[in-house]
């Protein structure tokens, strides 16, 4: 593998450069005509313009992509995530054209990409799995008959679903048909398939997901798992790695699931299998992830490796150097998405340019980014900065760090979540780790982001004035006792 074409574009793009600049492999970048200017652009060696800057006439045309690809002789295609990342048509393409998909086999991506044929897929593995359906459901009345069998609130999904789109919670009978309606509509309107199913609704749940590897040679090694309980509308917003609940035993239970549901559908390079855990810790199996995820970073701080530069190793067929004995835990990492995005306002999208953007520097401090100083946000594209992440020897000290740092980040011209992330570290229930995935909704307001702000001011002006009096009583007292002042008392 000489040559690695990137079909993606912002921080992750970049982030996949690095590593294969790294591994000695030539890259190609590929770029929308809003992005021409971009970071991931001028970092690659080479760069294809493949469209305008809808996603839909540039990042998301396959036929585009692998031409890019072959004109400029690459071998492989890394999808990054998002975009074509789990699209199995694009990955079989890619190979009909003689080409590497660096990531999982069509038919792997296939049975993962639909939560029903995922949950066939696993059960003869005897994985736990939230109670409820394991088919399709359009009748009212047989899910009238369901939900009762379960007991509510129940939870309606869309099988083809992700980001929380075809999802209701229904607290009663009388509610589910309207609630299932809008289910599938947005089903199908998001993803084309209308397919919905039921579980039981846990109240108090919990997002762990375990990162696996694997290779072509039967090999699958567990890399342990990241909290990612901190969501808006369904999207995760703050990670961490290890999770500060589980112990050893639960640790070692949940990576051996996640081994068996890799093992379960042939999968080869980096995947991520997610898992519901209840108030008392009971793990229940979600779904696969088949790409890298957003929040990997935190994962490479705790155990020092390069999920991007094994997945490459992956693809071009090489053996896994580590067995599951060999990997270890270093130390804690905590991952805070930087959108542009208003939190006051409801986290609504915050576009403009950087007038200002410093990332902070420092021990124990990393920055995936995918803009500079001067660069627009634009409104194509998810409103995703950049990644702020901190690592420490105990949790406590990467909290302190991701304090510091969330301080020393310079970003003027648009709205951010960095305030937001602020909010999250210094509140209790984070710090205790006593927090589910209905953080934001429990604690988080317009109101107490304010008051933050207003203490900060005040305690700013205290600062300052306190400042002032001081150098004011310096003065006064330098004066005092200067010869000057002395010789004009004494006239």
């Amino acid at each position: 593998m000489r040559k690695v074409l990137v079909a993606n574009r912002g921080e992750i793009a970049l982030r996949i450069l690095k590593t294969l600049r790294k591994m000695g492999i030539a890259s190609v970048a590929v770029f929308s005509e809003a992005d021409r200017t971009s970071p991931h652009v001028w970092f690659a060696d080479e760069a294809v313009c493949i469209g305008p800057p809808a996603s839909s006439d540039s990042y998301l045309q396959m036929e585009k992509v692998i031409a890019a690809a072959k004109e400029t002789g690459a071998d492989a295609i890394h999808p990054g995530y998002g975009f074509l990342s789990e699209n199995a048509v694009f990955a079989k393409m890619v190979g009909d054209a003689g080409l590497i998909f660096i990531g999982p086999t069509p038919e792997a991506i296939t049975v993962m990409g639909s939560k029903l044929a995922a949950k066939e897929c696993v059960k003869q593995y005897d994985i736990p799995m939230v109670p409820g359906t394991d088919h399709a459901i359009r009748d009212v009345a047989e899910a009238k008959a369901i939900a009762s069998k379960v007991g509510y609130p129940i939870l309606i999904k869309a099988s083809a679903g992700g980001g929380g789109k075809g999802m209701r919670v229904v607290e009663k009978a009388d509610d589910l048909e309207e609630q299932m309606t809008r289910a599938t509509s947005e089903a199908l309107s998001a993803f084309g398939d209308g397919s919905v199913f039921i579980e039981k609704f846990v109240s108090s749940p919990r997002h762990i997901e375990i990162q696996v590897l694997a290779d072509q040679h039967g090999n699958i090694v567990h890399l342990f798992e990241r909290e990612c309980s901190i969501q808006r509308r369904h999207q995760k917003v703050v990670e961490e790695a290890p999770s500060a609940v589980l112990n050893e035993e639960q640790r070692a239970a949940m990576g051996a699931a996640a081994v068996k549901v890799a093992e379960a559908c042939g999968y080869t390079g980096a995947g991520t299998v997610e898992f519901l855990v209840d108030e008392k810790l009971n793990f229940y199996f979600l779904e696969m992830n088949t790409r890298l995820q957003v929040e990997h970073p935190v994962t490479e701080m705790i155990t020092g490796i390069d999920l991007v530069e094994q997945q490459v190793k992956v693809a071009r067929g090489e053996k896994l150097a580590f067995k599951q004995s060999d990997i270890r835990r270093c130390g804690h990492a905590i991952e805070l998405r930087v959108y542009a995005e208003d939190p006051s306002n409801n986290f609504l999208p915050s576009t403009g340019k950087l007038e200002t953007y410093r990332e902070p520097e420092g021990e124990g401090v990393r920055v995936d980014s995918g803009f500079t100083e001067g660069m627009e946000i634009p409104i194509f594209y998810d409103p995703m900065i950049a990644k702020l992440i901190t690592h420490g020897n105990s949790r406590e000290e990467a909290i302190a760090r991701m304090l510091e740092a969330i301080r020393d980040y310079d970003v003027e011209g648009v709205e951010t979540t960095l305030a937001f992330g602020e909010f999250v570290m210094q509140h209790e229930a984070f710090r205790s780790a006593n927090f589910d995935t209905h953080f934001v909704e429990k604690y988080f307001s317009a109101d107490v982001l304010k008051e933050q702000h207003q203490q900060r001011d005040h305690l700013l002006a205290r600062i300052a004035l306190e400042s002032w009096l001081k150098y004011k009583n310096e003065v006064r007292t330098s004066r005092h006792n200067s010869p000057a002042w002395r010789n004009r008392k004494n006239l």
